[in-house]
């Protein structure tokens, strides 16, 4: 065979492969996929979780939350709680054990068009994004800006078209909108209008949820199909760190609950300032607030679905600045996913955030790093897994496009190793040594398995330095931000029908231009 013979033949399997890669595959032959089982990292034994377990109910059994609402308050006494002389509500540990033992095992958060539903239970894995971030990161400045309704509703049309990103919690806040009213229901419109995906979302006051829900009621279709099949759920901070209720946080709990919203129990301390500055102390406290947490909803409304969300993060003790970048974060997270299975309750957790202000090098090794330690732990709920900066404080659109690719590989080590007699391969290897042509390229075994096991990345470059030149030395970021720009060429699919729009438009006073 002469070289131009052998350069068409490698020419010739290499365009075959890429166009098995370029098939799309059924869903159950994908090799990755939403709510896959992790687990498999255990970052705690058994005694160290037991331990962490006593240390909360204690807690809430001696020092107690202080700063709960009178409805709260009336809520848990009637539950079986006290409340002191100091005004502090505090928790029985049967009362405890006992709304451990009938909470929901399983809480199915859905998509606006049934597609995307996603079940929380056991060690199933998503991964999303969330945060408040007030800045948006512009990859061509290198600096920071406002972040802007046009901003979230462009995030949210970008997720839409990510297979890896899984649902959107509002990653960032709107602040060209002064009024906090219109900015909560200017929130649920951009999200709601950009995806299908389940969306979660936060109000700033009780006052707030009757008319985000009348929003909701309108595009569901009504109050019923809303109760059906709640697509929102509300992110709700109801503690404030240590060991006290968020007043109005609680209220607005209170009426998501009665509106048949999910709810995401977010305790969110800071190791070193408003938690113990162990991971072991951190993960307690916040076992212990989300507990109490778990009590309140269940007084509400027994049953009502509710997300285990202990949040604790890092303190980089030299500064006191927020480290969510660091080791000892993606320590906290899977720790605390140990804790929600502990329990047999849904839970989720922050990971994949950075503190690196850029999609660089250190945005890579940190949001890698707890992504992958938070789906091998089995965390059900991934938050901020996509596109956040800064110690929270920016978020970027050609980041979260990265991210999607970067999430890809998180979930292919979640997704493990299978051992069996096919993937042992025992027969390939007698086929392949003895009279084969002593190589396993273009057997049909390794092309019948190559989507089937592989996860190829869309953005990250694998080509050889001679091809890299000859492709004009192409750029992540440039990748990125050209990507953007062709999702946000096209109609989102989850915008409104023309006659709602204008329903809702007529309604609320929506920012957004039609």
């Amino acid at each position: 065979m002469n070289e131009q013979t052998r350069n068409s033949s490698r020419s010739g399997g290499r365009a075959a492969r890429r166009a098995a890669r370029a098939s799309a595959l059924p869903e159950h032959l994908r090799p990755i996929r939403p709510g896959m089982e992790g687990g498999t990292l255990k970052v705690l034994t058994l005694h160290q979780i037991e331990r962490i377990h006593e240390a909360a109910l204690t807690a809430l059994e001696t020092i107690g939350l202080a700063d709960a609402p009178q409805s709260g308050i009336d809520y848990l006494v009637a539950a079986g709680c006290s409340l002191g002389d100091d005004g502090r509500i505090r928790f029985p540990r049967a009362l405890v054990e006992d709304t451990i033992a009938k909470a929901n095992r399983s809480v199915t958060l859905y998509s606006r068009d049934g597609k995307s539903d996603l079940e929380l239970s056991g060690n199933r894995v998503h991964y999303g994004t969330a945060g408040a971030a007030v800045s948006m990161v512009d990859v061509h400045g290198q600096e920071y800006r406002d972040s802007t309704l046009q901003d979230l509703h462009d995030a949210s049309r970008i997720c839409e078209q990510l297979e890896n990103i899984h649902f959107v919690q509002r990653p960032m806040v709107c602040r060209d909108i002064a009024d906090n009213l219109e900015m909560d229901l200017n929130t649920v419109y951009a999200t709601t209008s950009g995806t299908f995906k389940h969306i979660g979302t936060s109000f700033t006051e009780p006052s707030h949820v009757a008319p985000a829900i009348e929003m909701l009621h309108m595009i569901a279709g009504g109050e019923d199909k809303w109760r059906e099949r709640p697509f929102m759920s509300n992110s709700n901070c109801f503690v404030v760190p240590p060991m006290k209720f968020a007043t109005e946080s609680c209220e607005v709990m209170e009426e998501c609950i009665k509106a048949g919203m999910p709810v995401l129990l977010l305790s969110a301390g800071m190791a070193g300032a408003t938690a113990p500055s162990t991971v072991a102390g951190a993960i307690a406290q916040a076992t212990a607030e989300c507990l109490a947490g778990l009590v309140y909803v269940n007084a509400v409304k027994p049953g009502a679905p509710a997300i285990f969300g202990t949040w604790p993060f890092g303190l980089d003790l030299r500064t006191g600045a927020m480290s969510i970048g660091s080791g000892e974060q993606a320590l906290l997270t899977a720790g605390c996913a140990q804790m929600h299975h502990f329990y047999d309750l849904p839970g989720g957790a922050a990971a994949g955030a950075s503190d690196a202000k850029l999609p660089d090098m250190q945005a890579g090794w940190e949001q890698m790093c707890s992504n992958v330690m938070a789906g091998l732990s089995g965390l059900n709920m991934v938050y901020e897994a996509a596109g956040m900066h800064a110690s929270l404080l920016g978020f970027c659109h050609e980041s979260l496009i990265l991210s999607d690719d970067l999430i890809g590989q998180a979930q292919r080590c979640v997704r493990g190793i299978e051992v069996s007699d096919e993937t042992l391969a025992l027969d390939q290897m007698a086929e392949v040594c003895m009279g084969g042509p002593g190589h396993y390229l273009g057997t049909d075994a390794t092309l019948g398995r190559m989507q089937a096991d592989y996860v190829y990345p869309t953005f990250g470059d694998r080509s050889s330095p001679k091809e890299w030149v000859e492709l004009g030395k192409p750029d992540l970021i440039e990748k990125a931000v050209k990507r953007k720009d062709e999702i946000l060429a096209v109609p989102s699919p989850a915008r409104f029908d023309p006659l709602l729009d204008a329903e809702l438009r007529d309604r609320f006073n929506i920012h957004l231009p039609a």
